[in-house]
C-alpha cells in the first residue's frame, strides 16, 4: 500500500515539476477570463446599436435614390408613398408603378437590422383626375428603443443630411452630422 502512495506522490510531483497547473490556478484562469466577458457583453451591446443605426442611415439614403428614380421613371405618378410600391420580385416580370423593383425585399418590407421604416405625409395634387404625389417623408424607428438602436432617423423628398431623434422616435429636429 506504501508502495501504491508513494508511486502516486511520485506521479504528483513529476507533473507539478512538468509545469503543470494545480486546480486552484486553473480556478483562478477561468474566473478571470469570467469576469473580462462580463466586461465584454455590454461593449457588443453598444457597438450592435451603433452598426443598426449606421445601416438605418444608410437604408433612409437608400430609400431617397430608390423614390428619385421612382419620380423619373413615372412622372404622372410622382413619388412612391409606400415601400412596397418601391419594392418588388424582379421574376415577377417587368417593373409597374406598384411594384418598381428598386428596394431590396428586407427594406421594402418596412423591417432591416433592428429599424422599422415608413413612407409618411404623403402630400399630392390631381392633375387631369391623377393623383401625383408631390412629397413624403421616410421614418426610420428602433423596433425596442434601447437594444436595436437609441435614435429615430427622418428625411423627406428634399434629401439631405437626414435628422434624428434622440428619443428614438419620428420628431427629428437635430441634424445628423
Amino acid at each position: 500500500m506504501n508502495c501504491m502512495k508513494s508511486l502516486r506522490a511520485r506521479r504528483a510531483r513529476a507533473w507539478a515539476a512538468s509545469g503543470g497547473f494545480t486546480l486552484m490556478e486553473l480556478l483562478i484562469v477561468i474566473a478571470i477570463i469570467l469576469i473580462l466577458m462580463l466586461m465584454a457583453i455590454p461593449t457588443v451591446g453598444v457597438m450592435k446599436k451603433h452598426a443598426n443605426e449606421t445601416s438605418a442611415i444608410n437604408s433612409l439614403r437608400a430609400i431617397t435614390q430608390a423614390e428619385i428614380q421612382y419620380e423619373s421613371t413615372y412622372p404622372a405618378n410622382g413619388y412612391a408613398c409606400s415601400l412596397a410600391a418601391l419594392g418588388g420580385d424582379p421574376g415577377s416580370g417587368p417593373p409597374t408603378p406598384q411594384s418598381a423593383q428598386l428596394l431590396q425585399a428586407d427594406l421594402a418590407s418596412g423591417y432591416k437590422s433592428g429599424y422599422v421604416f415608413n413612407i409618411t405625409n404623403c402630400s399630392k395634387v390631381t392633375i387631369n383626375n391623377t393623383d401625383k404625389i408631390t412629397g413624403y417623408s421616410v421614418t426610420a424607428v428602433p423596433q425596442a428603443v434601447g437594444k436595436t438602436g437609441d435614435r429615430g432617423f427622418c428625411t423627406d423628398q428634399f434629401g439631405g443630411a437626414p435628422k434624428y431623434d434622440s428619443t428614438g422616435g419620428t420628431n427629428c429636429t437635430q441634424l445628423l452630422q
